[in-house]
Order: C-alpha cells, then structure tokens, then sequence
C-alpha cells in the first residue's frame, strides 16, 4: 500500500518565494499548501494540521514569531514542526525564533535544497518520535496486563513450574502468561540446567 505524501504548510508573503518552494517541494513528493498570512495559517493548521510548517519571519500584519508562538500556544498545533525563515542574519533574530518554539531557522535567500534537507531531516525525527511515543503506550498496556497478575497465585511447591488456573485446572507457568498476556516464549537452558544436564550420569 503506498503511503499518502508528508503535507507541508509554506507560509511567506512573496509570491516569488511561494513558487520557487512549491515548485521543489512538489517535485520532492511533498503535498504542498501555500498561505500569504500568518492568521490565516493558524487556521489552517488547525484545519489540515500539517506534517510540518515552512514559516517566514518578515509579513506583514501577524510576523512569523508570533505565528509560531500561537501555533506552540495551541494544543491542537503544538507539536507541528516549525521551520522559521528569514532574511534576518542577527543571531538574536535566530535566539528569538528558537524559543518561540521553532525546530530550526534558515537565512534567506532560499536554497531549495538547503530547505528541502532541513524538511527531510525534521520529518525524520518527528516520527521517530511518534514511533517512540507508541512504543511507551504498548509497554505501558503491558505493563498494565502484567499488573492484572499481582497478587497471590497457587503455584506447585514441589516443581515450581505448575500454576492452578482460575478453572482449578493446574498448567505450565508459560501456558499461563501466554493465556493471560500478550507474552510469548523461546525456549533455551538456563545455565544452572545445563550444568545439571552435563552432570548427569549417562
């Protein structure tokens, strides 16, 4: 099944500058939506809520600082990717929009490629990131599952390898936790068995 393309948000007020990144960004494969305002991409955010957002600094009106502000001030934006871009070269400009919230700042004029390879690179971690987060949510259900085991359970006194089940019917320890979890098994010899084992007269 072919994944559906990565949505890139470019907000800028110069045409020229929305051609030139839509044009890369389409031959890239990206989906590509354009905006010449930073109030209308806060809405727009909210409706398509895109992969990432290419952001310039200098508009008119609401400027790329404050547009990112409110997109990080937003539950439903927060965790959008901001690209910041400008032609400010100050380090302050590139302090300031690091803690509005920005992921990364890149100087004007464009290199689509430059743009291209912080998209790829940001993209990347984003959903590294959402892998991770759902890996935490998968360990915390078993985690969960493993808890619904505490407390006591009739287990043989003689082998150690028995428990009775909630029929009264006795099973193996492994047939249990895989009744009762989402564990699986391999099998191998713990080294105090294998000692056993050589041990053994034949």
């Amino acid at each position: 099944m072919n994944q559906s393309p990565d949505t890139v948000l470019v907000v800028d007020d110069t045409p020229a500058n929305l051609a030139v990144l839509f044009t890369g960004l389409k031959h890239a494969g990206f989906k590509v939506l354009l905006n010449e305002r930073g109030d209308v991409a806060l809405q727009t955010a909210v409706d398509v809520h895109p992969d990432l957002i290419v952001l310039d600094v200098m508009m008119p009106g609401m400027d790329g600082f404050e547009t990112c502000r409110r997109l990080k001030a937003d539950p439903r934006t927060k965790d959008i990717p901001v690209i910041l871009m400008t032609a400010l070269t100050d380090p302050i400009d590139e302090v300031t929009g690091l803690r509005a919230g920005a992921v990364d700042y890149i100087t004007k004029p464009i290199n689509v490629e430059v743009v291209l390879a912080r998209i790829t690179t940001h993209l990347t971690l984003q959903k590294l990131y959402h892998d991770l987060e759902r890996k935490n949510a998968a360990l915390e259900q078993a985690l969960a599952t493993i808890k619904t085991l505490s407390g006591i359970i009739p287990i043989c006194a003689w082998c150690g390898s028995s428990i009775r089940d909630e029929r009264g019917d006795w099973v193996s320890v492994t047939t249990y936790l895989e009744t009762h979890t989402d564990a699986s098994f391999t099998h191998t010899i713990c080294p105090a068995c294998y000692e056993r084992i050589m041990n053994e007269p034949s």
